[in-house]
């Protein structure tokens, strides 16, 4: 006998989340953000596996099943993001990012794990965001690639500004082999389970 929210029967999604939302479905007390649950008409149970912020953008995976969340947010599963630097990064900064950075995680210093960085040789194409990142001409941005193993609060932008360039925009545009191209900001589509377990590895 399966239950609603038994692996068989288990309903899962990916979703392009958008600027300005919380990656939650349930309010906050005394807040009045955008939540999950405004993008499509869910099932029942529905959880976010893992975060992002209010102000990052992108891939995120949602689904019934508890066991689904705790396999997608293991270390053997990559996360990797395009984030948008203030200023012209050097080769320097990008060697440090990879190697890890010392950060700080509820009050404690934390070192980040290795990491895979890059800088990207162009701007990516993404939806516009809904607000300016900033007026071009208060100087030069750049793009960079991080894949991550691990997710800490807020850990890119805590690393990113460790080597003095801070975050502009972060957008997660791969989870395993599970990506976003061709999606719009808020679109929502569902994934079977055989084909989730087949594009984490």
């Amino acid at each position: 006998m399966t239950t609603p929210n038994s692996p068989q029967t288990a309903k899962h999604y990916k979703i392009f989340k958008p600027f300005g939302y919380l990656s939650q479905f349930v309010p906050e007390r005394r807040k009045s953000k955008k939540l999950l649950g405004e993008l499509a008409d869910f099932p029942a149970g529905m959880m976010a596996i893992g975060r992002l912020d209010h102000d990052s953008e992108g891939l995120l995976l949602l689904t019934t099943d508890g066991m689904m969340s705790h396999k997608v947010r293991s270390k053997k599963v990559e996360k990797e993001y395009y984030v948008q630097v203030d200023g012209e990064i050097d080769v320097t900064s990008l060697d440090t990012l990879s190697h890890g950075v010392e950060i700080g995680i509820k009050g404690e210093k934390y070192s980040t794990l290795a990491c895979r960085v890059y800088r990207l040789e162009s701007a990516p194409n993404f939806p516009e965001r809904g607000r300016k990142i900033r007026d071009e001409r208060h100087g030069p941005t750049s793009w960079i690639s991080i894949t991550l193993t691990e997710g800490k609060n807020r850990q890119i932008r805590k690393m990113t500004a460790a080597v003095g360039f801070p975050t502009l925009r972060l957008v997660r545009v791969r989870i395993g082999s599970i990506g976003i191209e061709g999606m719009t900001s808020g679109q929502v589509i569902p994934l079977e389970t055989q084909q989730l377990l087949a594009k984490l590895g």
